[in-house]
């Protein structure tokens, strides 16, 4: 997909963060927009900061929920005539040690970060194949290439966003659908300060606000740069896109050392905090 002017391109999670970033780009480049969140008066907000001439629409949507994410699908359609690109970017985090873990805490995140990209994928999968040119962009982590302590659900539900998709995208080789996994690194979002953390990869237990502090110290990405990141991946192509430096050293590491590389970068970080 070389350009987004008249395109229709859904994004959840567009309330804040990447996905707030993405809408002001994309709405910038002509593109008309779906945009969902849980948070509705932040989602007005990114509507308000939106200064390009395509069609807006904002709704309230539980990606957890499967049958509102497919009523919500049919609506967009409905509202847009068609669905040129979907970006599957809700998402939370959960940092604590397998052996504390709730499964409260496990159904939350992998309702959201798992099932939620599911739910979008399949519910405007027909849509998006009804198009001469698609694109599905599914948002993974760099935690769905490196494992950490403390972040074995997170991982496990973004290992899974990876595995999903790379299977799609093998599956839909050939058609009109592009399909990817965006691995960001550190972005400066509120992901940690909205999340529920209570335990750090450095495996200190640290109170959530001293934890969010910490990662917004350290990230070393806006959201504006991780946005031109993923739409330049798009444009070129990419079947994987890493957003980062740290998120590309993380990935060196892990392919030099594939064993070793938790302790790396444990060390790594331990430095920068």
């Amino acid at each position: 997909m070389k350009s987004f002017s008249g395109k229709v391109v859904v994004i959840t999670g567009a309330a804040s963060g990447i996905g707030r970033a993405l809408a002001i780009q994309l709405s910038k480049e002509g593109a008309a927009l779906a945009l969902s969140d849980v948070n509705q008066e932040a989602l007005e907000e990114t509507r308000s900061q939106l200064t390009g001439p395509g069609k807006v629409t904002t709704q309230y949507l539980d990606v957890a929920d499967r049958a509102a994410f497919h009523a919500y699908a049919d609506q967009v359609v409905a509202d847009h005539g068609v669905v040129d690109m979907v970006v599957n970017n809700a998402g939370v985090s959960v940092s604590e040690n397998i052996e504390n873990l709730s499964y409260d805490d496990m159904e939350w995140i992998v309702n959201i970060n798992f099932w939620g990209v599911v739910h979008g994928t399949k519910a405007f999968l027909p849509y998006l194949q009804q198009r001469p040119e698609a694109a599905l962009v599914n948002v993974s982590s760099i935690f769905g290439i490196v494992a950490l302590p403390a972040q074995g659900i997170y991982n496990a539900t973004k290992f899974a966003v990876r595995g999903f998709t790379e299977c799609l995208r093998q599956e839909m080789e050939g058609t009109n659908l592009f399909v990817t996994t965006v691995h960001p690194g550190g972005i400066r979002t509120n992901i940690v300060r909205n999340g529920r953390n209570r335990a750090s990869i450095t495996g200190d237990r640290l109170p959530q606000e001293t934890m969010a502090k910490i990662f917004e110290r350290t990230a070393l990405t806006t959201p504006a740069k991780a946005a031109d990141v993923i739409l330049t991946g798009v444009r070129k192509g990419n079947r994987r896109i890493l957003i980062g430096a740290d998120a590309r050293g993380m990935d060196r590491l892990q392919r030099r050392f594939p064993v070793r590389y938790g302790a790396i970068i444990r060390w790594i970080i331990m430095k920068l905090v």
